[in-house]
């Protein structure tokens, strides 16, 4: 959403205790068994953070509360005169994942803890992108006039969960998932104020735009506190007690599932890049918080798949000195970059916020209309510590060398990127996907799902052979890669039939395998297309049909062996289909380039085509599997 008249007028972050580095976190986080040093060196080796601040004594007494880290913050951001400047506000909104209560809201807590006088309030839960949710509900109620001034306050206090006399009991037993953010989240602080009057001296950032999207309805739980191992929600035990002696209560991330969000936060900026709501070209500073230094080059790659990105000289981060502050990061980030950086007038911000809670993606650009620095900030820079360089991890399948690639190669993967969106939206909403998502699929459906699918498969490098048999001239160099391709999956079928068999299929030939009304349609439209002379635009179905392979995929594979158990070899081609894709989809880009050099623009929209047919195809054979 546009925004015409928001302003943040000044910024603050407060951070309890000193600075706490890799040597001394074991005196506030203590290990809690032989296994925790090892995981210690690999998750800190990976993460890039060298010091956090913690609001616990060595003793696991709470120094603050989290209401009150928020209330520093605000001070902080208000100045000196902050009696006078709370009088003038008309909403507090804010949020946490580790607020002091159950109820009441967060933001009556933090307005308690100001004694500010009477003024709206909103309380927003969740995870690193609820501070940005906050932060829309107070920009559009003064964009709407309802107010003059609004704070925003965010406040993080994970400490508390992971301090030994906490963790202990159940730590000992604890799964990877709830171990791993022990070493990953800091306690801390930001707040923002903002007004719908340019202001007429001081810092001043106009709000422009600011993007927020759950997808909470189609992917899986990612992150999460209030729910066991085994599913049973925290209400659900006989007491409190039970509940949190079973490990509800831990803070645990599926790290198997933040590849999804990176294939989310992807499209949604290159869709906002295709509406021209984010000109990557215009962008001076680029703020991301990213939880971990591991995944600065996923979102560097991520932002060159499409020609988009920002060169990295203008990207801004300070996870390595404050550590990650979940809902607070963008908050605490901003006030350190004001500090540090001291942006000049005209320069645009882009703020990126990635939530692995259920997936949500936000995005904000701001312009700096004043580089005055704003009274009462009076807290110092950290000294300045080097980061650490991000940690080198594979190539992603469609990230070719920029200065090589042709540029209808990226305006291509751009819109590509488009109709994969709506795509992937639609598979995961499928009854199929469903099932699996909330734990209610059974046998029989993994069973049904491949019986539909072996002959689906088995069409596949048939169709493909037809198709290079019938290239002309003109593309006859291309002859060869296309059989190439299909000799790697001519016999994938076998493999999921004989994965069928082992799940308790009872077709015992390949033969009398039938397709869904939505697997015929697909086949037929496939081969209809192979047979005319260079159906080129089946690139654009490899795209989707390699894509879910390589995206989807490796995301349900987990969750059906945990809800299904082992069943014998029965996700053999499941686990070969994830991990080949990865090559078969830089094979399919070799190819693109060559075709579009040949054919150009028209080629293209033939690739375009196709990819969107075979989308609406693909996705009607998952629906229509009950």
């Amino acid at each position: 959403m546009r925004f015409d008249d928001v302003y943040i007028t000044a910024t603050g972050a407060y951070y309890p205790g000193p600075a706490i580095d890799n040597e001394a976190i074991d005196r506030y986080i203590e290990p809690i068994n032989a296994l925790s040093p090892r995981l210690k060196r690999r998750i800190l080796g990976e993460n890039g953070i060298l010091t956090r601040h913690y609001a616990i004594d060595e003793d696991g007494n709470s120094t603050h509360s989290c209401a009150g880290l928020a209330a520093a913050a605000v001070r902080a951001c208000l100045g000196e005169d902050r009696e006078a400047a709370l009088r003038g506000i008309g909403l507090l909104a804010a949020a946490t994942s580790s607020g002091d209560l159950l109820l009441p809201g967060f933001a009556n807590m933090v307005q308690a803890e100001l004694g500010a006088p009477a003024m709206a309030t909103a309380s927003h839960h969740g995870v690193c992108a609820s501070g940005v949710s906050a932060l829309q509900h107070a920009a559009l109620a003064l964009q709407h006039g309802q107010y003059g001034d609004a704070l925003v306050a965010t406040a993080e206090f994970p400490s508390r969960l992971f301090k030994r006399s906490r963790f202990a009991p159940v730590g000992y037993n604890a799964d990877f998932d709830a171990h791993f953010l022990r070493w990953m989240l800091s306690d801390g602080a930001g707040a923002w104020r903002l007004s719908n009057t340019r202001p007429a001296a001081g810092l001043a950032l106009k709000l422009q735009h600011l993007h927020l999207k759950s997808f909470s309805g189609e992917l899986p739980l990612c992150m999460q506190a209030g729910q066991s191992a085994d599913g049973r929600h925290w209400g659900d035990y006989p007491t409190f007690s039970e509940a949190d002696a079973a490990g509800a209560m831990l803070l645990r991330q599926d790290i198997r599932l933040l590849p999804q969000l990176f294939d989310v936060a992807t499209h949604e900026y290159v869709k906002l890049a295709q509406s021209g709501a984010i000109d990557p070209s215009t962008v001076d500073h680029f703020l991301c918080h990213y939880s971990s230094q591991r995944f600065a080059p996923v979102v560097k790659q991520c932002l060159e798949l499409a020609q988009l990105e920002i060169p990295e000289s203008r990207w801004y981060s300070n996870l390595a000195v404050r550590g990650n502050l979940g809902s607070a990061s963008i908050f605490t980030m901003l006030d350190d970059f004001l500090r540090e950086k001291q942006p000049q007038a005209g320069e645009k911000v882009l703020l990126f916020v990635p939530e692995s809670g259920r997936f949500t993606v936000a995005f904000a650009l701001l312009e700096v209309i004043d580089v005055a620095a704003p009274a009462g900030r009076s807290l110092p820079m950290p000294e300045a510590i080097e980061t650490p360089p991000p940690v080198a991890l594979p190539e992603p399948p469609h990230n070719p060398d920029p200065s090589t690639q042709l540029p209808e190669v990226a305006r291509l993967l751009r819109e590509l990127a488009l109709v994969w969106h709506e795509y992937r939206s639609r598979v995961w909403r499928t009854p199929l996907v469903r099932k699996i998502l909330d734990g209610s699929v059974a046998r029989a459906d993994y069973v049904g799902w491949m019986e539909q699918w072996v002959p689906q498969v088995r069409q596949g490098s048939l169709w493909m052979r037809k198709a290079a048999d019938h290239l002309t001239p003109k593309y006859a160099g291309l002859r060869g890669t296309v059989h190439h391709h299909a000799d790697d999956e001519q016999y994938d079928y076998d493999v999921l039939f004989e994965d069928y068999r082992n799940a308790g299929g009872r077709v015992v030939s390949l033969d009398a395998l039938q397709r869904n009304p939505g697997g015929e349609a697909l086949n037929a439209y496939l081969h209809a297309r192979a047979t005319q002379p260079d159906a080129l635009g089946l690139l654009g179905a490899m795209y989707i049909i390699e894509g879910t392979g390589q995206r989807i995929v490796p995301a349900l594979l987990p969750l059906l062996r945990r809800r299904l158990g082992w069943l014998g070899k029965s996700f053999t081609f499941l686990a070969y289909h994830g991990e080949n894709d990865v090559a078969h989809l830089e094979r399919w880009l070799r190819t693109l380039e060559t075709v579009l050099e040949i054919g150009g623009r028209a080629v293209a929209e033939e690739i375009l085509d196709d990819a969107r047919h075979v989308a609406v195809l693909y996705a009607r054979q998952l629906e229509m599997i009950r």
